[in-house]
């Protein structure tokens, strides 16, 4: 992309959202401000990807005097981040947020600022991460502002940053996950200088919080381009500090146990995962956190065979207890740490399918066990074949093909999607007389467990298993 052509993509974008963004520029115009668009914006409109509806401002104007101005204006306005020179406000459907110049000083302990207020355009951006964010637009004159080559930066798809990698790194470490972000979202690669300095720098991670460090990964993984992201932080050494279970599955192979490449096979299955998301579809961030971690127990679980074979038994039981493990300690929510888990507990149970061996029980099963997680684990599965023999590849293919099919036909049979017992707590209760308590649950779990053996049963069969179970137990009906 030229200069000129990013420019007008800028300006086309620009225009799209200027009765907001020139409204608010003759607002602090008439009150003697000057008002830009900046970072992200720019970069993104000059991209022409300037998606949703949020722009980034900054301005001369102090923090009291932005709020003045955009308190009326404003459909809504938020001064949650004014102690860091920032005010939001809402207008027509579009979110923006001003901020005045600024030119921080870190205390390089933490990433926390103190926060310093400038006075020029010039010296707020040299402050900012990357040169690609470092520019911005002069509302008044539409003129760019480009101190640090920004817009060739992006022509040439290059990360570099406005002062030395190594002063913004230890001004802020989380820019060196940005980084890795930044190349999965946009495709960017990091000058040498940058990744001398992320490399070197890694540890200075160790600052940030575990959730600043899930947003970026979550952002990273849900990116355009996410193995660009992974493979950065693995080989800058940045993963051994906040994922370390990915480097760990790069495992040394010798002539004598040869296996796949772990590491390399995991990104594989990324990738395959992410082609088999729907057309259109936001990103799914369940199952690339489950493809990108299915196999992350199998270190831990190597172990050599005599004749010179490897094997990996239960790593898919050790692999959900580690996901849990390291998704907890990056703060990820209860919800989402449990269906990754699951995923990868569940990511193996296809391979004893065999050629279509199952039982119907044995596929009910597979079903209610997956809950509303097969569709993914239809994906995953699928993600998780990346054998080079082609033959081998179609007859797998064409075997789960068969399952999906079986679970189509007993689906549409049986209503699997709630599978449950035939008779429920009352009935239960009021057939042997029960109280609610623990007895009930233990009886309502094995006609749950006849229902997913046998399938649906009648309402007589169901009451006769019921007084068999109990005769069993030694309860007499009441």
């Amino acid at each position: 992309m030229s200069r000129t052509s990013a420019a007008q993509n800028a300006v086309v974008e620009l225009l799209r959202v200027s009765p907001v963004a020139d409204d608010l520029a003759a607002r602090f115009a008439r009150a003697g401000h000057s008002l830009y668009l900046v970072g992200g914006s720019v970069r993104d409109a000059m991209l022409g990807r300037l998606h949703g509806n949020d722009l980034d401002f900054t301005t001369d104007a102090r923090p009291e005097q932005i709020l003045a101005l955009v308190s009326p204006w404003g459909d809504a306005v938020w001064d949650t981040g004014i102690a860091f020179g920032t005010v939001g406000a809402s207008k027509g459907g579009i979110v923006c947020e001003i901020t005045t110049f600024r030119s921080d000083a870190y205390d390089r302990v933490t990433r926390n600022p103190e926060v310093r207020f400038g006075d020029t355009v010039e010296a707020d951006l040299v402050r900012r991460d990357f040169t690609v964010n470092a520019m911005a637009i002069d509302l008044a004159s539409r003129e760019f502002i480009d101190p640090h080559d920004g817009m060739s930066a992006l022509d040439d798809r290059v990360l570099d940053t406005p002062a030395t990698p190594q002063e913004s790194f230890a001004d802020d470490p989380l820019r060196m996950l940005r980084a890795a972000r930044f190349a999965s979202q946009l495709g960017l690669t990091p000058a040498p200088r940058v990744l001398e300095a992320m490399t070197s720098m890694c540890a200075e991670i160790a600052r940030i919080t575990p959730e600043r460090v899930q947003a970026e990964l979550s952002k990273l993984l849900c990116g355009k381009f996410p193995r660009r992201g992974v493979e950065l932080l693995v080989d800058t050494g940045l993963a051994a500090h906040v994922l370390p279970e990915l480097p760990a599955m790069r495992l040394e192979i010798d002539e004598h146990h040869q296996h796949k490449d772990v590491y390399e096979h995991s990104l594989v299955v990324l990738d395959q995962a992410i082609d088999l998301e729907e057309e259109g579809a936001e990103p799914d961030l369940v199952l690339r956190l489950a493809a990108l971690l299915h196999d992350i127990g199998k270190p831990d679980t190597r172990r050599h065979v005599e004749g010179g074979g490897v094997s990996f038994h239960h790593h898919e039981v050790v692999g959900a207890k580690m996901v849990r493990k390291r998704l907890r300690a990056l703060r990820y929510s209860k919800d989402l740490t449990e269906d990754v888990a699951k995923l990868v507990f569940l990511h193996l149970r296809f391979h004893g399918y065999g050629k279509g061996e199952w039982t119907d029980s044995a596929v009910r099963r597979y079903v209610t066990d997956a809950g509303d997680l097969l569709p993914r684990l239809h994906k995953l599965v699928r993600a998780d074949c990346t054998t080079r023999n082609r033959r081998k590849a179609n007859a797998l293919q064409r075997t789960y093909d068969g399952l999906e099919e079986r679970i189509a036909r007993i689906a549409e049979e049986e209503d699997l999607a709630r599978v449950r017992p035939d008779l429920d707590g009352n009935e239960i209760m009021r057939l042997l007389g029960l109280p609610p308590g623990p007895l009930v649950g233990q009886a309502w779990r094995h006609l749950k467990e006849l229902r997913l053996d046998r399938g649906p049963m009648d309402h007589d069969e169901a009451i006769a298993a019921l007084r068999e179970w109990a005769r069993e137990q030694g309860i007499t009906p009441a």
